[in-house]
């Protein structure tokens, strides 16, 4: 029994054998198994480990070669390093001698500006003392030659008289010429009187039996002129060349007439009547309107543009439509209307009490005080130049600027009939039988007489043109004068038919005034 149960032991001890040395196999089998993988991971590392350390040596030998160039590019490095400070310390240096130099420079500068300066100044003086001694050589040159201009002047009216006609043509013309070219006063009055004498610019036709007391042009044929007389004339005129041409449309001595006035677009002719009507031509013939309630007019103006006639007498004035010739409105005045004018477009009435009444329309009125002592027997005004004209029955003209100053001009012995304006100059005419002219932009206004009649002056006007004037006095005579300075000196130019000789040039110009030729 004991023997089974160690046998029973043994077996299964040697059961409990074989199953540890199974369970050892079979953990030395998974083991072994474990190792195979270990050793084939270990493998694949050392092929990795001997490929990263082939790589690592071409990376150590790379680096090698890197730290190598870094050396050398270190080096390099401090080698330029070097040379850069080098140049900074050298270029510092040239800077610092740069800036001297600038200094240097910048003070060089200075002197040689303040030395320009200097040099400029007294080129500038230099040339100033040119400049201002060429100009008083012009100034005395063109002093002498207008000098010498008025002097030819008087020195051709002289031979013009004395019948030297040619040689006084020669001496007027040379008057003008240097007058002109050297800025002088072309209406000097021995230069214009010249021009006037040699020019023949004046020419005079008797037209009508009593005094002409109206003149004015037809603006629709420039070349007809109307006057009327207060001998009951009305009279057209044409002028061809140096010829009149003259038709009465009216001559009855039972009319006295004192103005006229014609129409600008239609040429209807108006004519007023101190006894108490206006005469109108028309192109269907003539007929008279009769102006009640006004007491000897004496004047027309026009006073809406050219759509009435405003006509005044000695106690009222009266409204005359042209569209119908009719009378529109009368008026009474409380005054005595003296004289007739413009101020612009607008008429003005003066009466016998010092007094001016600015006529807007017949119910407006504006009144003011003259400011000038005297009767007022003409009056005109310059729009562009602010200045208004007062002629006065003594003869003295009066001047009024805008700032109110005025100027008292002494010219006429008698009674002024009429002033006018162009430009800067002014014309007055008197019952002592001159026409004046005035230039009003000289600081010396003085008269200068155009014309000379021996008889009153009436009236006058200017043509359309502005060239001529036209002057009517109280014998009947109208009067023509070219008052165009360049058209007298066109003319006497065309007159001249020869120079001057060189023993005329030495006697009227001397030797030491360059020869100039007259027949340009």
């Amino acid at each position: 029994m004991k023997r089974e149960k160690w046998t029973m032991v043994i077996l299964l001890l040697a059961l409990a054998a074989l199953v540890g040395m199974a369970v050892v196999c079979y953990r030395l089998s998974v083991r072994n198994d474990d190792l195979t993988a270990q050793i084939s991971e270990l493998q694949q590392e050392v092929r990795r480990g001997t490929v990263l350390r082939s790589v690592s040596g071409q990376m150590e030998e790379i680096a090698y070669e890197q730290k190598a160039i870094s050396d050398e590019q270190r080096e390099e490095a401090l080698r330029q390093s070097r040379l850069a400070n080098e140049m900074r310390e050298r270029s510092e240096v040239e800077r610092q001698n740069a800036i001297i130099a600038q200094k240097s420079a910048l003070a060089s500068e200075r002197k040689a500006l303040d030395a320009y300066d200097q040099a400029e100044q007294q080129r500038l003086a230099a040339e100033h003392q040119r400049i201002q001694a060429e100009l008083s050589k012009r100034v005395t040159d063109t002093l002498s030659y207008v000098a010498l201009g008025r002097s030819l002047g008087s020195m051709a009216s002289a031979q013009w008289e004395a019948g030297n006609r040619e040689l006084a043509s020669l001496l007027c013309y040379a008057a003008y010429d240097y007058t002109n070219t050297y800025h002088g006063n072309i209406y000097y009055p021995s230069v214009y009187k010249a021009l006037s004498l040699c020019s023949q610019s004046v020419h005079n036709w008797p037209e009508h039996e009593g005094a002409v007391m109206g003149i004015d042009f037809s603006e629709v044929n420039p070349r007809q002129i109307v006057s009327v007389s207060n001998y009951g004339e009305v009279i057209v005129h044409e002028k061809q060349g140096d010829r009149l041409t003259s038709r009465s449309l009216l001559k009855d001595s039972r009319y006295d007439f004192r103005e006229d006035y014609v129409h600008p677009v239609t040429g209807d002719i108006y004519a007023v009547d101190r006894n108490g009507s206006i005469f109108l031509h028309t192109a269907t013939g003539n007929r008279t309107i009769p102006i009640e309630g006004v007491t000897h007019p004496f004047d027309i103006e026009p006073l809406d543009g050219d759509h009435s006639l405003l006509i005044v007498g000695e106690d009222g004035m009266a409204e005359l439509n042209m569209t119908g010739n009719t009378v529109t409105a009368t008026k009474k005045t409380d005054f005595r209307p003296v004289c007739v004018s413009r101020i612009g477009d607008t008429p003005v009435i003066f009466d016998n009490k010092g007094k001016m009444h600015i006529v807007r329309s017949m119910d407006r009125i504006e009144m003011r005080k003259v400011p000038v002592p005297g009767q007022v027997t003409a009056f005109a005004s310059f729009s562009d130049l602010n200045y208004e004209v007062y002629g006065m029955d003594n003869g003295i003209v009066f001047l009024k600027n805008g700032n109110d100053n005025i100027q008292r001009l002494v010219g006429h012995r008698s009674r002024i009939s009429k002033v006018m304006t162009h430009g800067a100059r002014l014309y007055t005419a008197s019952y002592d039988g001159l026409v004046n002219l005035w230039m009003t932009n000289d600081e010396k206004i003085e008269p200068m007489t155009l014309l000379s009649v021996n008889s009153w002056i009436m009236t006058f006007t200017f043509d359309n043109s502005k060239n001529y004037l036209w002057v009517c006095d109280q014998r009947g005579a109208l009067s023509e004068s070219l008052i165009s300075v360049s058209m007298m000196a066109d003319k006497v130019r065309k007159n001249i038919s020869r120079e001057f000789t060189d023993e005329e040039w030495n006697y009227y110009f001397g030797k030491n005034i360059p020869r100039q030729r007259m027949m340009k």
